[in-house]
C-alpha cells in the first residue's frame, strides 16, 4: 500500500480529547476536513488490497459527530476515524472494522449483533459440534493475530445445558475478534499491509460461518441459486 496514516491523525485526536466542544472544532474544521480525506484515502486502498482475496462490496467510514441524545456523554465529536468493510451478502457472512485513535487503535472482524436466528442456528451448530470451529481459532497462526472478545450469557442460553463441554463458545452473544496497534505501528509504512493480512487471517473462520449460516443442520443450502 502507498497510503499511509498522517502523525498529524493522532496529533489533532489527542487536542480533540482536551476540546471536544464545537467552538474548538469549527475553528479547525478545514484542517480536520484534510484528516479526513486522507485517510478515507487509506480506507479505500485499504479495501482495493481486501478485494485481492476477498468479496467486499463496500467501505464505510463512520462520521465524527456522535449521537449524544441517548447517551451520558454529551461532548459532539468521536475521538477518532473508523470504518467497516463489507462483504457481499447473502453468501459472504462477517465484516471488518478498523478504528484509528490515540493510544487505541485496533482491528476488528467477526459478528458484532447477529441477529437472533443467526445466533441461534451459531449456538445450534456448536452443540452439535464445536470441533471445527476450534481447529480454527485454535491455530498458532490464528491465534498470534485475534484475540475473540464479546458479551456472553452467565450461565447458558436457554435450551442448552450448562455442562455441554462447548457451552464456553455456546454461551456467548457476540463473535468478536480483535488486534490492538500501537500508536508507533499506525504511523509505519507497512500498517496498511499488516491491517491486511491480518484480516486474511480470518478467512478460515468466516467460510466456517457463512456456510453456517446458509445451510440448515442437515447442510441442506439455504439460499436459492
Amino acid at each position: 500500500m502507498n497510503t499511509t496514516i498522517s502523525k498529524s491523525v493522532l496529533e489533532f485526536f489527542e487536542k480533540l480529547e482536551e476540546n471536544n466542544n464545537r467552538e474548538w472544532f469549527n475553528e479547525r474544521k478545514a484542517e480536520f476536513k484534510e484528516l479526513e480525506k486522507a485517510t478515507k484515502s487509506f480506507f479505500n486502498e485499504l479495501m482495493e488490497e481486501m478485494q485481492k482475496h476477498d468479496d467486499i462490496d463496500r467501505m464505510k467510514m463512520f462520521r465524527i459527530y456522535r449521537d449524544v441524545r441517548f447517551s451520558k456523554n454529551k461532548t459532539p465529536y468521536k475521538s477518532h476515524f473508523a470504518a467497516s468493510f463489507h462483504r457481499t451478502k447473502p453468501r459472504l457472512r462477517g465484516g471488518y472494522y478498523i478504528q484509528i485513535k490515540p493510544g487505541s487503535s485496533f482491528i476488528a472482524t467477526g459478528f458484532w449483533d447477529p441477529h437472533k436466528d443467526d445466533l441461534l442456528r451459531i449456538r445450534k451448530e456448536l452443540e452439535m459440534d464445536a470441533s471445527e470451529m476450534r481447529e480454527i481459532i485454535e491455530e498458532p497462526g490464528f491465534k498470534s493475530v485475534w484475540t475473540l472478545v464479546g458479551d456472553e450469557v452467565k450461565s447458558a442460553p436457554k435450551g442448552f445445558s450448562k455442562d455441554h463441554e462447548d457451552i464456553d463458545l455456546i454461551k456467548k452473544k457476540q463473535y468478536i475478534f480483535t488486534k490492538n496497534f500501537a500508536d508507533k505501528e499506525v504511523l509505519a509504512a507497512d500498517f496498511g499491509e499488516r491491517v491486511n493480512q491480518a484480516f486474511q487471517t480470518i478467512r478460515p473462520f468466516f467460510d466456517y460461518m457463512s456456510d453456517v449460516l446458509t445451510t440448515d443442520l442437515n447442510g441442506v443450502s439455504l439460499i436459492d441459486d
